[in-house]
């Protein structure tokens, strides 16, 4: 079944051109004007991923993205204009998982749609002994089950926020640079801005804190990325 893409955005021209590239592209693509009816679709209609414009009429991009990660971990691309930079942090810390600017290539957008579907994908078993990383404060990771506990409790990780803490994991006591992170973790470049990744440590920082203070050992290293220390 092809992925389903819906594209919100209150320009016209913007969204006949998504639809006509998306379904060239082979996606299914239903299209919003607002952020009412983006939410209503987003609700019936189950999208694979979602293609968020931020200023919007009746409820904008931000109280668009706020709702859905209420309830649900659908991947949210946002299309932001280039001089909304506070936009897009918040954006990012409310929970989506990318962003790109306008004017944007189609190319670029649709390289960075694949990736974001992939990291989305349910991961294949492997039929192999499963792998427990141990971190601080009876912080557990098992790869294969993809389940993260803090003493007795599960907690309860994005799968964006999982791949991380896994990798910092597996590199336990070595510095990550934002970019390799963006590399192994995003699957792409992201080409000028690596706010993404910062954004997406503040989530999971906060996660790992509310289960206990011990288990969020990851640090920044100033100007370079973050590691976890043990």
């Amino acid at each position: 079944m092809p992925a389903r893409i819906l594209v919100v955005d209150d320009e016209t021209a913007v969204t006949d051109l998504l639809a006509y590239n998306l379904r060239k592209a082979g996606y299914e693509t239903l299209l919003a004007a607002d952020g009412r009816e983006a939410l209503r679709l987003a609700r019936q209609s189950n999208p694979d991923l979602i293609l968020l414009d931020l200023m919007l009429p009746e409820v904008d991009g931000l109280d668009v993205c706020r709702e859905l990660r209420k309830t649900s971990e659908v991947p949210v691309i946002m299309l932001t204009a280039r001089g909304e930079e506070i936009d897009r942090v918040v954006g990012l810390e409310l929970g989506a998982d990318d962003y790109i600017c306008k004017p944007f290539s189609m190319r670029e957008l649709l390289a960075r749609i694949k990736a974001v579907l992939r990291r989305a994908q349910p991961d294949e078993p492997t039929g192999k002994p499963s792998t427990i990383l141990r971190g601080k404060g009876s912080l557990w990771l098992d790869v294969e089950s993809r389940v993260v506990t803090v003493g007795e409790a599960n907690l309860a990780l994005t799968r964006l926020e999982f791949d991380l803490l896994n990798m910092l994991l597996t590199n336990t006591g070595r510095v990550l640079t934002r970019e390799r992170l963006l590399e192994q973790v995003w699957g792409y470049d992201f080409v000028g801005d690596t706010r993404a990744v910062d954004s997406a440590i503040k989530r999971l920082r906060a996660k790992l804190r509310g289960a206990s203070i011990e288990a969020d050992s990851i640090e920044a290293v100033r100007g370079v990325g973050y590691r976890l220390n043990l």
